[in-house]
């Protein structure tokens, strides 16, 4: 585990830069995160990233087809906001954990 600092705060995140602990999460440590990758977070970006929190927070299982079905944007969608791994790079910037189903 290693600590980075992120929009002022210190945040403890795994090896594949990941927050351990989804409480200190924020929408500036999201769009800080979100810069690091090139991608400048708009409203819908926001509203996927607290779906995707309140998902998980549930204990239900994070899938691209959830997502697609949760009414904020679809699949085709996803993939434009979150270019190049779009549940993998929108769980981070949510600052829950990596899903099983990304690689």
């Amino acid at each position: 585990m290693a600590q980075v600092t992120l929009a002022g705060q210190t945040v403890e995140v795994n090896d594949e830069g990941y927050m351990v602990d989804a409480s200190q999460w924020n929408k500036e440590i999201a769009a800080e995160m979100a810069k690091e990758q090139g991608i400048e977070l708009s409203d819908k970006h926001y509203e996927v990233l607290e779906f995707l929190r309140s998902t998980s927070e549930k204990g239900e299982t994070l899938t691209i087809r959830k997502v697609g079905k949760s009414g904020i944007v679809d699949i085709k969608g996803l993939y434009q906001l979150f270019p190049g791994g779009p549940l993998k790079y929108s769980s981070k910037f949510a600052g829950i954990p990596k899903p099983a189903s990304c690689v």
